[in-house]
């Protein structure tokens, strides 16, 4: 039901814009120029608002979570990326992991053959979802050329390496192909794995059904309906300058697109999409390891008069307990 769900809300959002924009210029009007402004305006806000929320919650203990070796003794070895203590250690490792999702690349998959447990390499997962990240990035980096005026060289640049096949005309761009395909994996790998859709919602479907809507309506406008790039830059031009103008003929397909980008946009703060800007902010990962070299003490303790209680204490309460189960005392 939550795969049907997803599916008709992104439908009828698109229906809904076909419908509206075909209504004449003052639906147009709504559709290309007031909702992207609320749109926008709800990222902003929401999107500021959760990460100022996560930002003051308090982390009373060091709770980073590692794979490798902690900083102790000399003459053991150390693992400073896997388990830094120090901060350009957290630097390292949350740059790997934003820049190349280090702990995917190291998932692993876990299956049951012939009754046993079995564990095997899950790579496709991660190449999928460090493509699907990276070509998402660059259709938006090369989308800012209808922002910006002159347009600067990078995105010039980048518009010819996505491009550099050269084939049909205009030229197919490789990000547009592999932002669809890598989206269409992670959403059959959610209606394909049993165990994967089980466990999956609504709003596990959703946003990849509305990314897919958004790559196939700018694949339409591209290749199939071609719609006039000039009076469309006239348009995003017009709402850098509030001028509040939407020229005529650019085409239906365009505000489609436009809807589906919109309701991402105010999606986006209150989805798992969030992890944009909670990844940084996860003290599982930006914190050092350092709990042999510095005591942390709980700020709350004093707040709200916690009482300390020390392995001695443990122990004077079960020794007797701990010495019939055969388990070494510090005092007899």
């Amino acid at each position: 039901m939550g795969i049907l769900f997803s599916l008709l809300i992104v439908v009828g959002l698109a229906v809904v814009a076909l419908v509206g924009a075909s209504m004449g210029h003052g639906m147009q009007m709504f559709f290309g120029v007031i909702v992207p402004y609320v749109s926008l305006a709800i990222f902003i806000v929401a999107g500021i608002n959760k990460v100022v929320k996560w930002g003051r919650t308090p982390v009373p203990f060091q709770i980073p979570t590692t794979c490798g070796q902690q900083k102790s003794l000399p003459w053991i070895k150390h693992s400073p990326i896997e388990n830094p203590n120090d901060t350009w250690g957290v630097v390292r490792r949350m740059a790997l992991e934003v820049l190349l999702f280090r702990s995917l690349f190291r998932n692993l998959k876990t299956e049951i053959n012939d009754g046993k447990l079995s564990y095997g390499s899950e790579k496709l997962l991660w190449l999928a979802g460090l493509a699907f990240h990276v070509s998402f990035f660059t259709v938006v980096l090369r989308h800012l050329r209808f922002f910006i005026t002159p347009v600067p060289a990078f995105i010039n640049i980048t518009d010819s390496l996505d491009g550099f096949m050269q084939v049909g005309a205009p030229h197919l761009l490789l990000t547009g192909v592999i932002l669809v395909a890598a989206t269409a994996f992670l959403l059959y790998r959610r209606i394909g794995m049993a165990q994967i859709k089980h466990i999956s919602l609504p709003a596990d479907y959703f946003p990849l059904f509305l990314i897919i809507g958004i790559a196939l309506s700018g694949i339409v406008m591209r290749y199939v309906t071609k719609v006039d790039i000039v009076k469309v830059k006239e348009l995003t031009m017009g709402l850098l300058s509030f001028s509040f103008t939407v020229p005529s003929g650019i085409g239906v397909v365009f505000f489609i697109h436009v809807f589906l980008i919109s309701t991402l946009l105010a999606y986006f703060p209150f989805s798992k999409l969030m992890h944009l800007g909670g990844v940084f902010l996860s003290p599982t990962r930006n914190m050092p390891n350092n709990s042999r070299e510095k005591r942390h003490i709980n700020p709350w303790n004093d707040t709200f008069g916690t009482e300390v209680h020390t392995y001695a204490h443990y122990e004077d309460a079960f020794r007797e307990k701990m010495k019939d189960a055969g388990l070494p005392v510090e005092k007899e």
